[in-house]
């Protein structure tokens, strides 16, 4: 079924974007089957070629949870397109090959080589697609600029005490451990329980786990780069606060952890995500199993997250297996000599005068961490227009896009192609026509 979807979508890119597919500019390649890889030479060849990256792929949907308008319907209500991937990810991948569609048909060629990257099983990792990409290029001897891929948007409304919108660039991403908690014991009736049995004694370890959080790193991370650059759109006395991390960090630490979602900034996260044991009603379980997920926070390592699971678990008798994980993702300059984070604020900034610009952290993955042996700077990043309670249409409900939204998504990757195209940045804190 899968396969069927992704032929037929391929199916649908090259009849709507003609100009594409039949450039004798653009190069098309598939990869793992239904990834594409399009490269862009540009006229200048000794400028370090830029990848954009979106991925194809969706999470599954279902009309009986509560949707307004069927999931794969793309329809059209009170100026929105609902339907599954509107936000996460497809905005991307059209707006990106949109924004080629239009340049090609007005004659441009780069000056600035770049790539597009559209993986098909980002959501499981990408390891078929992106993945593939990536050993792709290295073959060839790419190296990049920059990337830059889905992750974080413009959030309005959804910081509270913050005045005004704020576009959030991500910097890195969290790192992510799967760790396997088990515990074998001798099956019996349960007529006769012993003092403790295999569910019991994995259910007081899951305990531990969940009531001795991982230790507070907040401002030891890109996290603290984005307060710093926001404060100013504080009111008092958070802007002092945030001005001030040097000093209140600890006190700022103990009010972002007591929400769920802000408290993702304050450490590695602990979430218990499956829990098995048991087959019939009279049967003590000789076997309990449970899979915690870590979101580790970029001052941690993964080795340190399993060495405090063990101490935290602390009883011989339930075995802490790693079943996968990698560490947090390197941290992208964003510094006023950076290429790729300042031509893309600037291509921010030129389009909504009215947002703030800050780096930020993805406590999710995306298909870019692949691309770290190939560039020292990814981005993450699309103009996505979060209002309250939007962040939790994505891979929710209701999941949508304002159609103005959309062509605001196609008129920023038009605008970013062509502002790639400068050889160098012009000096900081020059006007802005010079780029």
């Amino acid at each position: 079924m899968l396969q069927i979807a992704l032929r037929e979508f391929d199916g649908l890119l090259r009849k709507v974007f003609p100009k594409i597919f039949s450039s004798s500019l653009v190069q098309h390649e598939m990869v793992g089957n239904y990834s594409h890889l399009l490269t862009v030479p540009g006229s200048e060849p000794d400028l370090e070629p830029y990848m954009l990256l979106a991925h194809i792929d969706v999470v599954p949907a279902d009309e009986a949870d509560g949707w307004d308008a069927p999931p794969f319907s793309a329809q059209e209500l009170n100026g929105f397109i609902y339907g599954r991937g509107t936000i996460d990810n497809k905005q991307s991948v059209m707006g990106i090959l949109q924004a080629l569609e239009y340049l090609l048909e007005q004659g441009y060629t780069p000056r600035r080589s770049f790539y597009i990257g559209l993986g098909h099983d980002e959501e499981v990792n990408g390891l078929h697609g992106a993945a593939n990409i990536v050993k792709l290029l290295k073959s060839r001897g790419v190296k990049l600029q920059y990337v830059l891929d889905e992750g974080l948007a413009v959030l309005d409304g959804v910081i509270s005490g913050l005045d005004g919108p704020a576009a959030l660039i991500g910097i890195s991403e969290k790192g992510q451990a799967t760790v396997k908690l088990s515990v074998s014991s001798a099956p019996g009736h349960s007529s006769m329980p012993p003092r403790e049995s295999s569910i019991g004694i994995l259910a007081s370890a899951v305990k531990r786990l969940e009531e001795n959080p991982m230790p507070r790193l907040f401002g030891y991370g890109p996290e603290r780069g984005t307060f710093e650059h926001l404060a100013h759109k504080f009111g008092l006395p958070l802007r002092f606060i945030m001005s001030n991390l040097w000093l209140f960090s600890p006190l700022l630490s103990r009010v972002l952890e007591r929400k769920p979602d802000t408290n993702a900034f304050v450490r590695t996260t602990t979430a218990v995500t499956m829990f098995n044991s048991g087959v019939k009603i009279n049967v003590i379980p000789s076997y309990a199993v449970a899979f915690v997920n870590f979101r580790i926070h970029s001052a941690q390592t993964l080795q340190e997250v399993l060495e405090l699971v063990k101490s935290t678990v602390s009883d011989e008798r339930v075995k802490v297996e790693l079943v996968n994980g990698f560490d947090p993702l390197p941290v992208s300059s964003y510094d006023e000599n950076t290429f790729g984070y300042q031509i893309i604020k600037k291509t921010v900034q030129s389009m909504f005068p009215q947002l703030t610009v800050a780096p930020g952290i993805c406590v999710g993955n995306t298909d870019s961490r692949h691309y770290k042996d190939i560039t020292q700077d990814i981005y993450r990043f699309a103009p996505s227009w979060f209002k309250p309670g939007d962040p939790q249409r994505f891979h929710g409900v209701n999941e949508r896009i304002s159609i103005q939204n959309y062509e605001e998504i196609v008129l920023f990757y038009f605008q970013l192609i062509q502002n790639n195209d400068i050889r160098k940045l012009p000096p900081p804190h020059s006007s802005q026509h010079e780029l």
